[in-house]
């Protein structure tokens, strides 16, 4: 797809690359906003969630959700590190949501545009529009699976601001609880031409004592594109079990994918 179709040719002037560097810098007439554009997929070490070296401190409710979510089974495999019977998505078809979203190890695309970030996400074509335009989070927002999102340019970061988010989803797929008032910041920056990283901050005073801060990174595949990937087709069609839990008992859930999976070469 043809940048051209997102931006006119004005816009297109603050994709410029630095070519002292493998450093992708934004030219003069827009130097508020880097080129994030592209196909990216996680490879993050830190696997089904954004700090594996530290859990959030949870408040006593949540402690014990977090304790019954998560799976001490090493044999699982990492395709979910929570516990399949209790995973909303897995096992009741409940949409992934944000930010567990981008813990996948599904693709997803960026899409700049004049007013808004946009992320497509390539499990169950998933969208998250990130207002650029100025406006302010809403006050109380209806809680939805991706949440409310605003982003405004920090140099060459994106920091993205997103709260409203249903507390029947898991933050990621290690299976952390949260509660409807989690607030989700994170700083968005293309650390070089194929390297897109994401500082978290995770605040939900209804289920932890303090923020709980996490880092995942990317890879930019310039020569993928999106497929479809529907977790729950199986289970609607069939009444069977979902792709997801096929692949716990050691099925591969992307047979039939056009791209392979990335790795952290």
């Amino acid at each position: 797809m043809d940048r051209s179709d997102f931006c006119d040719a004005d816009d297109a002037r603050f994709f410029a690359r630095d070519t002292r560097s493998d450093r992708w810098q934004p030219g003069a007439k827009k130097a508020h906003a880097a080129d994030l554009n592209g196909v990216w997929a996680n490879i993050s070490e830190s696997g089904p969630t954004f700090n594996p070296k530290m859990d959030p401190s949870f408040q006593p409710w949540a402690d014990a959700k977090w304790k019954a979510n998560k799976n001490d089974d090493p044999g699982q495999p990492t395709i979910t590190n929570g516990r399949v019977d209790l995973d909303p998505t897995v096992a009741s078809c409940f949409p992934t949501g944000m930010p567990r979203l981008m813990t996948e190890v599904f693709p997803f695309e960026i899409i700049q545009a004049r007013d808004r970030v946009l992320i497509l996400f390539e499990k169950d074509y998933a969208v998250s529009h990130i207002w650029t335009d100025g406006r302010k989070l809403p006050g109380d927002p209806d809680p939805t699976y991706m949440g409310q999102s605003i982003g405004k340019w920090d140099g060459d970061t994106l920091v993205v601001d997103t709260i409203g988010l249903k507390d029947i989803t898991w933050i990621d797929r290690a299976g952390h609880p949260h509660s409807d008032a989690l607030h989700v910041v994170g700083r968005m920056r293309r650390v070089n031409r194929d390297r897109l990283q994401i500082d978290w901050t995770f605040d939900d005073p209804k289920a932890f004592t303090k923020p709980w801060t996490g880092r995942t990174i990317y890879r930019y595949h310039p020569d993928w594109t999106l497929a479809e990937f529907i977790s729950c087709e199986d289970r609607l069609l069939h009444g069977g079990e979902s792709l997801e839990q096929k692949a716990v008992k050691g099925h591969d859930i992307i047979a039939n994918r056009s791209t392979p999976l990335p790795s952290s070469e």
